[in-house]
């Protein structure tokens, strides 16, 4: 059996850091470094980040819209970066955000994860708003293939906290709920270490403070650099967990581009700032 998510991660991070590049090529990012907002362009953002990538971080975060956009090649285009990137020896966690019930989440969970998936990821983000129990398939498959399953919890954007801090009937807000709830799944899945079942939580620190180490997961931090949350604030947020987390960027490491090694420069300078906040 494959070596779990966290035990992975454990090793990428003691070499790189935790920092996760985000590779987002949206139509303005590809026209502005010259490559083209079409298929062959974000076919040479692939290519181009791949290399940037490798032996910089430890971790890259593909987040599939700006890939399904240009429609099955795009698909084809973020297939082979993942498989690619694997290769390499980068995690992949890849941004997909998907969520529904019974057999349509089997689906997904197929499609991303475990040996075969033709977009077989180390770790996918999910939606959890029709019910943590509806995501069973997907928390299955990633327990059996030893990947990671993200649940957006408390995100960075804030018009999520709406939704997120409202009051369940349980009397505990959601995203506190959602957390709870991931901590009972996590000590059945794996009783004693690091399960499965880990959360999106944003970077910035937002009241009231959660629960993080009693979730047992591990945890994905969007909101640094140009969202607006910087090392420090990382650190406050994950102070009570600082080896779980996985911080991710993306605009503000890409705006060095497309120059290799202004890219990789970026970076390298990003994930020291972050491996010695979290230290």
């Amino acid at each position: 059996m494959a070596d779990s998510f966290a035990v992975r991660f454990a090793a990428v991070r003691t070499r790189f850091g935790p920092l996760t590049w985000g590779l987002d090529p949206s139509g303005a990012l590809l026209e502005r470094w010259g490559l083209g907002d079409s298929p062959g362009g974000l076919d040479r953002f692939a290519d181009l980040m791949l290399e940037a990538a490798a032996g910089t971080v430890g971790l890259v975060k593909p987040q599939s819209a700006f890939y399904e956009r240009h429609g099955w090649r795009g698909v084809r285009t973020l297939q082979r970066l993942v498989a690619d990137a694997r290769a390499a020896g980068l995690l992949v966690v890849l941004d997909v955000k998907r969520g529904d019930v019974g057999s349509t989440n089997a689906a997904y969970a197929e499609a991303y994860l475990g040996r075969g998936a033709p977009l077989e990821a180390d770790a996918v983000t999910v939606h959890p708003y029709l019910g943590l129990d509806a995501m069973e398939a997907f928390v299955t498959r990633a327990a059996e293939a030893g990947s990671c399953l993200l649940v957006v919890t408390r995100s960075s954007n804030p018009e999520g906290r709406a939704v997120q801090a409202a009051v369940s009937p349980g009397g505990q807000a959601v995203d506190a709920a959602l957390l709870s709830r991931i901590g009972a799944l996590n000590a059945a899945l794996a009783p004693g270490e690091i399960g499965p079942v880990g959360a999106v939580i944003g970077a910035a620190p937002v009241e009231p403070p959660l629960d993080l180490r009693a979730a047992s997961g591990l945890f994905l931090a969007p909101g640094l650099g140009a969202q607006g949350a910087g090392p420090a604030d990382l650190a406050r947020t994950f102070a009570a967990c600082p080896d779980r987390v996985f911080p991710s960027a993306s605009r503000s490491l890409l705006a060095a581009g497309p120059d290799l090694g202004a890219l990789r420069d970026a970076a390298a300078a990003l994930a020291g700032e972050v491996r010695a906040a979290l230290s």
